[in-house]
């Protein structure tokens, strides 16, 4: 399985390494929020999230599901403009600034794909009934702050933007411009080292570099860029709608995640971690033994690739991989009696999630291949 974007003809000069506040930002969010994602990261999200104000916590809380699972395509604005020349900025106000410039639809379709599990219409559910009934019925699966929050995002996005925005600031000011400060001299010379290969070696060892997952294939009619994942997806960096390009975003506190934005109608984003922390071994080895057999199944490992991101229900599993319910239900018994699942109850659904910490235990390559 693997994302593949198409760059056929595409000039190298229209790919992009760039470091972006913003996107820093969700992914310090994304931290704070699933801090067993980033095990390496423990001692900063306890410093920060203990020094939150009160009242800063508490709206974070109100739309974190638009970080928790990785996060949202909001934080990368630039690729949701029809102008190339919109690429990450030097300081979050400027990028802020270009979130401000999607227009609605593009805001509440990349806001709502979180809230609501996964949105893939192409009918717009600020003006038809039908799509925006359905919008709320996945969103209550997800629990009542999502189903709050998609309420207000349909009623009146101009609201939900201008809080976004002011929330986004009060982090800057909170902790997230000394953040900044600390980690954009590297990640500048991260983008210009890939940058200078990029130009005296060409694409193929530029996007190495990013990771041994990337990869560019060539073909005698096509060239694709490759990024090994447990998802499918295709996307082209060749739109002329959105304008031909590719921009590349590297991130000091992502690892594992190694991100493709590959939404229609926005230019894609490879966003990929500059570094990464060592995680701890297993337990004992019978313990390894358990769970490593409860994995032994294909079915099972997607079905963590799943559950790794955000909560599912037995529904939404059987329809993610195109089996039936009862099937999944099984395979659900196996990894939860591997303690590799926990479930709760949720109103009158019941959501299965992998259990990360005890996932971190089987070592850095299963948990970088689940969350990549």
């Amino acid at each position: 399985m693997s994302v593949d974007i198409d760059i056929t003809g595409l000039p190298p000069e229209r790919i992009v390494f760039a470091p972006s506040p913003l996107a820093e930002l969700g992914m310090t969010l994304h931290a704070l929020a699933e801090p067993a994602h980033h095990p390496g990261l423990h001692g900063w999200v306890t410093a920060t999230g203990s020094a939150l104000a009160p009242d800063l916590a508490d709206r974070l809380c109100e739309a974190d599901f638009l970080w928790r699972t990785t996060f949202s395509d909001l934080m990368m604005p630039y690729a949701g403009l029809s102008d190339w020349s919109a690429q990450p900025c030097a300081t979050l106000a400027e990028e802020l600034d270009l979130l401000d410039r999607l227009n609605d639809e593009a805001f509440v379709k990349a806001a709502l794909e979180f809230t609501c599990s996964a949105y893939a219409r192409d009918v717009s559910p600020l003006t038809d009934p039908g799509t925006r009934a359905w919008a709320l019925e996945m969103a209550a699966a997800r629990g009542p702050r999502q189903m709050a929050f998609t309420k207000r995002l349909l009623a009146d996005p101009p609201h939900v933007r201008t809080w976004l925005r002011q929330l986004f600031e009060d982090c800057d000011e909170a902790f997230f411009a000394a953040v900044w400060q600390r980690t954009r001299v590297g990640l500048a010379a991260d983008a210009r080292h890939k940058t200078e290969l990029l130009r005296r070696k060409g694409p193929a060892e530029a996007l190495t570099a990013i990771s041994p997952a990337v990869t560019l294939e060539q073909h005698e009619n096509s060239t694709r860029i490759r990024v090994d994942k447990m998802s499918t997806g295709r996307t082209t960096a060749l739109d002329p709608a959105t304008g031909p390009g590719l921009t590349c975003v590297p991130t000091s506190f992502g690892w594992p995640h190694l991100m493709v934005l590959h939404a229609p109608g926005w230019r894609p984003v490879v966003h990929y971690p500059v570094a990464g922390p060592e995680l701890p071994r297993p337990a004992s080895v019978d313990l390894l033994k358990q769970r490593l057999e409860a994995l032994s199944h294909p079915l099972r490992m997607r079905l963590c690739r799943q559950l790794a991101r955000t909560p599912h229900t037995t529904g939404e599993l059987a329809d993610a991989c195109n089996v039936s319910a009862p099937e999944v239900s099984r395979h659900v018994a196996v990894l939860k009696k591997a303690g590799l699942i926990t479930t709760r109850r949720r109103g009158r659904y019941v959501l299965h999630q992998l259990d990360l910490t005890t996932v971190a235990r089987l070592g850095s390559d299963f948990l970088e291949t689940v969350l990549r």
